[in-house]
């Protein structure tokens, strides 16, 4: 995609915004140490349900859609919500690094495979080569050639199912994408899933805030406003200047994000097999996207 002074802009928002996002799984992991999975994953969206609602209504953003459109919504909302236990529980056993690097990867390709299994989507032998190399980058970032089935153990189990959930969302979110405006999609969402997460957070008195510390608190109004809110609303802005189509690629900055933070804060070392399977299913997916004439 050629760039231009207009354009330039919103690739940068783009890279900031992939960025926080993949900070958002070492401040994910902060917040898992001071509190149960339960309560930071009622945090999280409640701050991002919370701060979202003056940005739509500021960006004028239509609060309209159908039926099949509210279906998708609230079905991805309950998704999410699963997917917010577990990122906060696969962070407590787990490293950041390797979660954003894993869940990145792999949920382009369970999208890919869900898409073809379920919903006929048609697909030509060059594609079938994309999956074909993205099902190995998948095999190396499980360590399945070196491991076997060691990847089913409490640290990798949570982020498997953390990338099958995202997948499933993803396909919600295409469904969607003709029914109602994204920034209010995302909205609902939100909402969705900060009131799922806090009927799950309830036993765990999610309101006592005096049996949380500073740590948490301010972990949690990182990653509610900044990989929440402020990145989700420049997502969407710069994907709709530089086209929908090219901000598929952009996704695979968010393990940079989340395995240099992970190390300054954590010191984790990350695995050569980690890198070169996120490289496999990061070519998987452009060769999948590739246009053929």
């Amino acid at each position: 995609m050629p760039t231009t002074p207009n354009t330039t802009r919103y690739l940068i928002g783009m890279i900031v915004a992939m960025l926080l996002w993949g900070m958002a799984w070492t401040a994910g992991k902060m917040a898992a140490a001071h509190a149960s999975p339960q309560v930071a994953g009622f945090w999280r969206y409640a701050i991002s349900f919370i701060s979202i609602l003056p940005v739509i209504w500021m960006m004028k953003i239509p609060y309209k859609t159908d039926a099949k459109g509210l279906f998708y919504m609230i079905a991805a909302g309950l998704l999410t919500a699963a997917f917010n236990y577990l990122f906060f529980a696969g962070l407590v056993h787990g490293q950041a690094g390797y979660g954003g690097t894993m869940v990145t990867a792999l949920s382009p390709i369970i999208t890919y495979f869900i898409s073809i299994a379920f919903l006929g989507v048609a697909v030509a032998f060059w594609q079938i080569a994309a999956l074909t190399l993205g099902i190995v980058g998948a095999l190396i970032l499980l360590r399945v050639p070196f491991e076997g089935l060691g990847f089913l153990n409490v640290e990798s189990i949570y982020f498997l199912g953390c990338a099958v959930v995202w997948a499933v969302v993803t396909i919600f979110a295409q469904k969607a994408s003709k029914r109602a405006h994204p920034m209010f999609y995302t909205t609902v969402v939100f909402g969705v899933a900060g009131l799922t997460n806090m009927l799950l957070a309830l036993p765990y008195h999610p309101f006592d805030f005096d049996s949380y510390d500073s740590v948490f608190w301010w972990t949690m109004i990182f990653i509610g406003l900044f990989p929440g809110t402020f990145s989700t609303a420049l997502y969407f802005i710069s994907a709709g200047k530089i086209g929908a189509h090219n901000t598929g690629v952009f996704m695979f900055i968010v393990p940079v994000g989340a395995i240099v933070s992970s190390w300054i804060v954590f010191d984790e070392q990350i695995a050569l097999s980690t890198v070169v399977g996120c490289l496999l299913a990061f070519a998987a997916v452009l060769l999948f996207n590739v246009k053929r004439g």
